[in-house]
């Protein structure tokens, strides 16, 4: 029996180890924590465990998905817990853990397990894993590595200057836990993606200002509390001054960075010849198969996607080829197929940092990831409802939880309120 070795008992961990088990094939999942649900894991904790690891969860309390749960299910199994679109954390955890249950996979689960390092050893990988609660080194061998270890765990700071001199507070999205700490204060948050978008509102309750610094070439749309402004990107800062690329300049206690995360893999050997640049991950095959040792693949890798329905659809298209139902394409080929497709991609005004965003053009990955591996395809009105709960989220930030949508069929959704 072929051996698979999946890092992260998350959502692209779980999904993967069931696709595994149904193709007759030796799943085990080693996950550093005690918990099931990787990102979706609360925890008070900042910094590091008791273990000396880093925090691997960006939760908050009180979070509620900023994308409807009728998309974030996985494909023949959906999250059914509410009546409303937007559900508090905990249900997508449960939702994780029913999952774990009905496909029986726990027993594929070694909690508490850090994986150390992953070696090419001729045809097969060596992992080399640390069992925290022994603190005992473990050498594993398997014919097939997931990577499975999700992307919003490893802070992005941007290089601003006079940064380190500025006498105020500075922290980044992912020690983030309530808006507490803000309160009374003036704030400056970096960076207007979701996390930006989301924090700004629930910042915004208690703080006495807020600016929101962003590049986007025109000002949201979205209407903000009455505390809140927005300013162009940072020029630099001073010890109690911040200065903006329009010649602007205000005083704030606290900076606060939600500039995203940094794929990051340590436990990866560099003979695995995975590296990455700025935030370009290389060199992988469809996003998701290392062309140089097509027996590891990483699976989630892409972001503003229908996440639990892409990983998914990508252990299966792994498992497709890792079965021999169907060969791979040559290195040749999958590197030059990878070029072309990046070489669209940057045509079009994609930055390098941009390589994996999906965002309105998913549709067209998961049908191309389909097609390859003649497997099925992601429902279309996945996409359809992503994409319009996104820009609902642009529009009106304040009020666009209150949506209540329903899938009709494969094609159309309907919102009821």
């Amino acid at each position: 029996m072929k051996r698979v070795c999946i890092v992260g008992a998350g959502t692209a961990g779980l999904c993967s180890a069931r696709r595994v088990l149904e193709n007759k094939m030796s799943a085990t999942i080693y996950e550093q924590t005690d918990q099931i649900g990787g990102t979706w894991v609360y925890t008070d904790r900042i910094g590091t465990d008791d273990y000396g690891l880093d925090i691997h969860s960006s939760m908050y309390q009180g979070l509620r998905t900023n994308l409807p749960k009728e998309v974030m299910g996985y494909p023949d199994y959906q999250i059914q817990a509410s009546d409303i679109s937007y559900v508090p954390s905990e249900i997508v955890r449960n939702f994780l853990e029913q999952f774990t249950n009905k496909y029986q996979l726990r027993d594929c689960i070694k909690f508490l397990h850090y994986v150390v390092n992953i070696i090419p050893k001729r045809d097969k990988w060596q992992v080399i894993v640390n069992d925290l609660k022994k603190q005992s080194i473990k050498f594993e061998l398997y014919d097939y590595v997931m990577v499975c270890n999700g992307h919003y765990h490893t802070p992005l700071y941007p290089s601003i200057e006079g940064a380190n001199i500025y006498k105020g507070y500075q922290l980044h999205s992912h020690d983030y836990k309530n808006p507490s700490r803000f309160k009374d204060e003036t704030v400056l948050i970096i960076g207007a993606g979701p996390s930006g978008m989301d924090l700004c509102h629930e910042i915004s309750k208690v703080a006495k200002k807020v600016t929101l610094s962003h590049h986007l070439p025109e000002s949201l749309k979205t209407l903000f509390r009455f505390n809140v402004d927005q300013k162009p990107d940072v020029k630099y800062v001073g010890e109690g001054r911040v200065h903006f690329m329009d010649g602007t300049m205000d005083e704030y206690s606290i900076i606060f960075y939600c500039t995203g995360y940094k794929y990051a893999f340590p436990f990866l050997s560099t003979d695995c010849g995975i590296h990455v640049d700025d935030n370009y991950v290389q060199p992988l095959y469809k996003h998701c198969i290392n062309t140089n040792y097509p027996s590891m693949a990483f699976i989630g890798i892409p972001y503003y996607v229908c996440a639990a329905q892409m990983c998914d659809l990508q252990a299966r298209f792994c498992m497709k080829f890792w079965t021999q139902q169907k060969s791979l394409p040559s290195q040749y080929e999958m590197l030059t197929d990878t070029k072309q497709q990046m070489d669209a991609r940057f045509a079009k005004g994609y930055k390098k940092r941009q390589a994996h965003m999906m965002g309105e053009e998913q549709g067209f990955y998961y049908t191309d990831l389909a097609k390859t591996a003649d497997i099925e395809d992601i429902k279309p009105v996945m996409t359809l409802l992503h994409n319009e709960s996104s820009r609902r989220f642009m529009d009106d930030l304040l009020h666009f939880r209150d949506d209540i949508f329903r899938i009709v069929d494969d094609n159309h959704f309907i919102k009821i309120n």
